[in-house]
């Protein structure tokens, strides 16, 4: 059993290693934050299908932590959480729903995206021409709709093999 756990531990650390490697590879940069990236949510999302929305969200957390650290921005400790563990973590949301893997990513990413877009509200109101809820949703989908669909692409054709392996 600890065995097991430590192997999870190990994978849990390659995947948000390889979720910043993936990210470093931009299609698109948003203005004030946010990218189109060549997937870089897969790993996080196949970890979540593989062990679980728990280990899902721990290893996103991870992440976006490392995400932060890396390049900080923050003009509130709330909007930090929102932005980076929290927002990352909800891609292991996608854990719950094993059996189908569309509805599992979309899931993962829109919670991802709920948010972004909960910060976007609260804390970058002051870039919004007009209506904030609809700008905030529409800053951040630009950038999160692109990434869904790729990172569907990619699970497609990568998800059969890799839930084949054995740890």
């Amino acid at each position: 059993m600890r065995d097991r756990r430590v192997k999870i531990l190990v994978e849990g650390a390659m995947m948000v290693a390889i979720t910043y490697v993936l990210h470093l590879f931009k299609i698109y940069q948003a203005p004030y934050g946010g990218s189109v990236t060549l997937g870089s949510m897969v790993p996080l999302l196949l970890f979540a299908f593989r062990h679980g929305p728990g280990a899902g969200v721990l290893a996103g957390a991870a992440y976006g932590f490392l995400d932060y650290f890396v390049e900080p921005y923050f003009v509130h400790p709330v909007q930090l959480i929102l932005d980076y563990p929290l927002a990352y973590g909800l891609l292991g949301l996608a854990g719950f729903f094993r059996s189908n893997i569309y509805l599992g990513s979309a899931v993962g990413i829109l919670g991802r995206l709920l948010s972004h877009f909960i910060s976007g509200v609260v804390f970058f109101a002051q870039y919004a021409e007009g209506n904030v809820y609809l700008y905030s949703l529409v800053y951040n989908a630009q950038y999160l709709v692109p990434e869904l669909i790729i990172a569907i692409v990619v699970i497609r054709f990568a998800l059969r093999r890799v839930l084949e392996v054995k740890i």
